[in-house]
């Protein structure tokens, strides 16, 4: 599909056939066994061959941490994923227009409610509008560079969407946001990060931005630097197929979802049709005495079909399409987060390398070299872990998500049939004309 995200070459065991659908229910039992990383993966092929050591004799392990049970295969939902314990709840309402002299925005209402040590009070109420949140998931990746971070809405005005300001559109972002929050306060990591906190209590955020804007464009062209000069070799296996699932899922999703707002755009059509539709058959019914009661009945029909059918096109608008958008923008999220761990990896492989073709024995371990194969254990442990409770809440969520459109349809489909059925007497008690 044009515009589809284009799948990167596979270095794993299966082809892009052989690995699971992305809204498949097969169990794990079913799949096989998990993917397990090779190690002559993790280094350059001129090295991979060798067994290498630091200068002071120290063994370096080039496999990457183990693979907890196969963080793709896992489909079966733990209907107690959401049992844990919390101490920290928030939630975003109460959306307010602002009219100022350069602009008009739109601001939401966060209220967090906590037992939490790190908070002074256990409740706070805070105003904050769409570029906080942007705000706060920069904070998030700059500071939290291993873990996945949420995505928010698109920034801009859905297309479709004439008015930023209307009612519907509004409450749809604010859903959005509210949704961002969850996701962050049930991390284990991120929930705890400083920012956040700032995010939550802080009457005045503006002061707390300008007192960090210097400092994260010195930290952003610094990474730029350390990053761009290194090139990954080759991805472990079980990576590789978290990338390749990645753009699988993604490239399913995109195609619902513009099948999904095809579909709601005929409905509206159709919609627009029954509405001229309906009235003839009671402007009929005025010039025919004897068929004027069936008539007027067919009418009234078609427009209990009318109200039934907009309420499903809203409901599919308003509950269906917006959690499509959020996982095409979350897999971009761990897109992104695949890539820094590559680059990190390269670093890595870069450095190994380098100590590897030393002739000369240095008496001084490299420092960096154990550092950099901190970062990217750390990397890959996080990783792994924002895998499965993403894999975990993408299950629940959509299990959700079907179920409830599966409710939907069958609701709209009752209402249709009851108003026809309800016609039928007025037909067949008739009697007939002598």
């Amino acid at each position: 599909a044009a515009g589809g995200p284009k799948p990167l070459p596979s270095s794993g065991p299966k082809s892009l056939r052989e690995m699971p659908h992305p809204l498949a229910t097969t169990s794990s039992e079913e799949m096989g066994p998990a993917l397990t990383p090779s190690p002559d993966l993790l280094l350059p092929r001129s090295i991979a061959d060798k067994d290498l050591s630091l200068p002071n004799g120290t063994p370096v392990d080039t496999s990457s941490p183990a693979s907890s049970s196969s963080l793709l295969n896992r489909l079966q939902l733990d209907d107690d994923f959401d049992g844990e314990t919390r101490d920290l709840f928030v939630t975003v309402d109460d959306p307010k227009k602002h009219v100022c002299t350069m602009e008009t925005y739109i601001t939401y209402r966060v209220t967090t409610k906590t037992t939490r040590a790190e908070f002074d009070l256990p409740e706070y109420s805070v105003r904050r509008r769409y570029q906080d949140f942007d705000w706060l998931r920069n904070k998030l990746e700059e500071s939290q560079p291993t873990h996945l971070i949420p995505p928010l809405p698109e920034k801009f005005v859905v297309k479709g969407v004439v008015d930023r300001f209307s009612e519907e559109f509004v409450e749809t972002r604010r859903k959005a946001l509210d949704k961002f929050l969850k996701r962050i306060t049930d991390h284990p990591v991120l929930s705890f990060n400083e920012h956040f906190n700032v995010f939550l209590t802080a009457k005045d955020l503006n002061a707390y931005k300008k007192q960090g804007m210097a400092l994260l464009s010195k930290m952003g062209e610094s990474v730029k630097y350390v990053t761009g000069g290194y090139k990954l070799r080759s991805r472990p296996l079980e990576f590789a197929a978290i990338g390749e699932y990645l753009d699988t899922f993604s490239l399913k999703l995109g195609t619902i979802d513009r099948i999904a707002q095809r579909i709601i755009k005929e409905q509206l059509e159709y919609l627009v049709e029954l509405r001229e539709y309906g009235p003839v058959y009671s402007t009929w019914g005025g010039l025919e005495v004897e068929l004027s009661e069936p008539l007027e009945g067919v009418s009234a029909c078609i427009g209990n079909c009318c109200t039934a059918l907009e309420e499903l096109s809203e409901e599919m608008t308003e509950d269906f399409l917006p959690v499509l958008r959020e996982y095409i923008l979350y897999s971009e999220s761990m897109k992104n987060v695949l890539k820094k761990r590559d680059q990190v990896q390269a670093e890595y492989e870069a450095k190994l390398e380098a100590v590897a073709l030393k002739k000369e024995d240095r008496p001084k371990v490299p420092t960096d070299v154990e550092k950099c194969q901190d970062r990217v254990e750390c990397f890959n442990a996080d990783l792994k872990a924002d895998m499965e409770r993403w894999q975990n809440n993408k299950r629940q969520d959509f299990r959700q998500l079907l179920m409830g459109m599966a409710d939907k349809n069958i609701q709209y489909y009752e209402k249709c049939l009851t108003a026809w059925e309800s016609i039928i007497p007025l037909l067949q008690d008739k009697p007939e004309t002598k």
